[in-house]
């Protein structure tokens, strides 16, 4: 006996282990693989490894209804595509925009985030000089132009009236009676008053009554107009909005709907492995503007890049999100029932102002 249990014992411990990895391998084998992509505020990757964020959250509660075991893994846009496409992946669930190209590739859920493509630029101090380049914007000139005929007309007014019995100061030659005038309404609008120029007539002092009081809101509106067209956000960038992105240098994500759809609107777009590669080069100066979904641009220019770049307000171009499903996938129904469900109820939106603020 005593030999028998000295040969038995160490066969145990040989085949103990063995057992007990199958065992481990066996539970991965019964959990599925999610192909994801690291996309603050839709995937966040804590230091230990760990995944949050509200496409995370969203799929939690469909792998829960469901009663699925899985497992994130992380690829690019193109593996995640490629391992839904191949079957190695039983889904592809990050900021997936949905788009005619990969639907002929993949299934996808319904849309579960709609936003627009967002525009990151620069965020550069006004100086003196770019101040002085403001002077030549095709706005101020508009306004100058503006202001000078308003003021041309109230001079050419008054010398009407003044011409003949005001010859002192409104006489001579045509043009240096209204020239005259001019001088008097420009002083008179910006309440100067020099004195040197009044008119003396009824018809004339009357059109001086309606100048001065009509001056005072005409001044506001003026002053407001040129203050616009100088504001630190037409002075610090090239761009504007989306009209001015075939002029500039552009950066985009690569192998991403964004970078389809610049290239379909025959934009051209520097393709970056990364965002956040995409906005340093941007802070840099290498670039006038990166363009991106809307939401994950604020996130990252808030987190990352606070006071270098910013995201211009408004948005283009819808972008839809959805779960990418491999073609024909059984469980496509139940899963689009299972989103609507949660993206109707009170607590995803208190996922949403969670991630992404009011």
């Amino acid at each position: 006996m005593r030999h028998l249990l000295l040969f038995v014992t160490p066969l145990l411990l040989l085949l103990g282990p063995p057992a007990q990895l199958h065992g481990q391998a066996s539970d991965e084998e019964d959990s599925v693989v999610v192909g994801t992509r690291v996309v603050p505020p839709f995937v966040i990757q804590e230091e230990d490894g760990s995944l949050h964020g509200l496409t995370v959250i969203l799929w939690e509660n469909v792998a829960q209804e469901l009663g699925l075991d899985y497992r994130f893994e992380e690829e690019d846009i193109e593996g995640m595509l490629d391992g839904v496409e191949d079957g190695s992946f039983y889904a592809a669930a990050s900021a997936l925009t949905i788009t005619s190209s990969r639907e002929e590739r993949v299934d996808f859920t319904h849309p579960f985030f709609v936003t627009g493509l967002g525009i990151a630029v620069p965020q550069e101090p006004a100086g003196l000089g770019q101040a002085i380049l403001a002077l030549f914007n095709p706005e101020f000139f508009w306004v100058l132009f503006l202001l000078l005929g308003v003021l041309l007309f109230w001079g050419l007014l008054v010398w009407t009236f003044e011409r003949v019995e005001n010859r002192e100061e409104f006489g001579g030659s045509a043009a240096k009676g209204i020239g005259s005038g001019f001088w008097w309404a420009a002083v008179t609008m910006t309440t100067v008053g020099y004195g040197d120029k009044s008119p003396q007539t009824l018809g004339g002092r009357i059109v001086g009554f309606v100048w001065m009081f009509a001056a005072i809101i005409l001044i506001s509106f003026f002053t407001a107009s040129i203050t616009s067209s100088l504001t630190v956000s037409q002075i610090d960038s090239r761009v504007g909005g989306p009209e001015d992105l075939p002029h500039v240098r552009v950066g985009a994500l690569a192998q991403s709907a964004t970078e389809e759809f610049l290239q379909e609107e025959f934009i051209q777009a520097r393709g970056f492995p990364s965002i956040h590669d995409g906005l340093a080069a941007l802070a840099e100066g290498e670039l006038d503007a990166f363009v991106h979904d809307a939401p994950i641009l604020r996130f990252h220019s808030q987190e990352d890049w606070g006071g270098q770049v910013r995201v211009l307000p408004g948005t283009f171009a819808d972008q839809y999100y959805g779960i990418a499903l491999p073609i024909d996938h059984p469980d496509r129904n139940r899963i689009n029932q299972i989103l609507l469900d949660y993206l109707t109820s009170p607590e995803w939106a208190q996922v949403q102002r969670r991630y992404l603020g009011s």
